[in-house]
């Protein structure tokens, strides 16, 4: 089944906490996903980011609410338990309740409507409303996918522009991105490790490491259309005749499934299409700049576990 969203969790989480008992958060989310139905797949699930299950995310998120609405009441680290007002409401038999719901209580309200959504109205431009929220998704799974999306436009921007620059800039740009990796020892050394070939991209040789102990042979081609296993045959070759034990062959396009597998069975040759290429250049900061730096933080609840009463 499709993994329930954090509103659709907001009254079996009330409903556990009804015996007013202290509850850990580790064993309603285990109980909420027996009660959905959910597959062990779908408790695994993780947000974009992949540090941590969609479902644990949206049961996070369902007590955050209710807590804030004054229906639970945070315990010790990780526990919970619900308030008179909670139970007063599972005595009203609701079939519901989500944030509309919860905008009953003036306290909610106060944490609510300081709540803001990102709303990505251009390709690459986060505007900032204080609107209402119609998702599903709750703010940090929001925010994640804002970002994925961002990302990815990036990634697309990025290769198209690459895609349009000339053979000298594209042997500049490769350098670049191995130098930031820890390849080829210094930028200097590394431009004249590499040399012009004919065909409008790049080959050459250059150092595993600073200390050159190893090195690497590596083709790099402008190529609109997928590069098949041929070309990947003739560049195992030119390994054998360089006596070079691994290779990379990068290429602004992409790789037929055959040559994917070819270099996979040679263990020796790593392949990076232009959208690998272009994530390096982002990860690496090679040809983009960072506009702005989101610092989001949780509270330390270790910090006051002596201090709550």
């Amino acid at each position: 089944m499709v993994i329930p969203d954090y509103q659709s969790v907001m009254l079996p989480l009330l409903r556990y906490a009804r015996d007013s008992r202290e509850h850990r958060i580790h064993d309603a989310v285990e109980s909420l996903a027996k009660e959905f139905g959910l597959s062990e797949g779908e408790r695994k699930e993780l947000l974009p980011s992949g540090q941590q299950a969609v479902f644990k995310n949206r049961v996070g998120w369902a007590s955050t609410y209710l807590k804030k609405a004054g229906l639970l009441n945070s315990g010790k680290k990780g526990y919970f338990t619900i308030t008179q007002k909670g139970l007063d409401i599972l005595k009203e038999n609701h079939t519901s309740i989500d944030v509309d719901f919860l905008k009953r209580y003036e306290e909610f309200n106060k944490f609510y409507n300081g709540d803001k959504q990102i709303v990505i109205d251009k390709p690459g431009i986060l505007s900032i409303e204080c609107i209402e929220r119609k998702e599903d998704l709750d703010p940090e799974e929001f925010l994640e996918i804002a970002y994925q999306k961002l990302h990815t436009e990036l990634v697309s921007e990025v290769l198209s522009t690459i895609k349009k620059c000339s053979a000298n800039f594209f042997e500049s740009l490769v350098i670049d991105v191995l130098t930031k990796m820890g390849y080829g020892g210094s930028r200097s050394d590394a431009g004249k490790a590499v040399g012009k070939s004919h065909d409008g991209g790049i080959d050459g040789i250059i150092k595993e490491d600073r200390l050159g102990l190893d090195v690497i042979y590596i083709q790099a081609k402008r190529w609109e259309g997928t590069v098949a296993r041929p070309e990947i045959q003739k560049f195992a070759g030119a390994l054998i005749g360089k006596k070079a034990k691994k290779g990379v062959f990068i290429t602004t396009s992409s790789f037929s499934k055959e040559a994917i597998e070819y270099a996979d069975l040679t263990e020796n040759i790593v392949l990076i299409d232009g959208e690998m290429l272009a994530r390096l250049m982002i990860e690496y900061d090679v040809g983009v700049s960072k506009v702005k730096f989101y610092d989001i933080k949780k509270m330390d609840t270790d910090y006051f576990e002596d201090g709550v009463i």
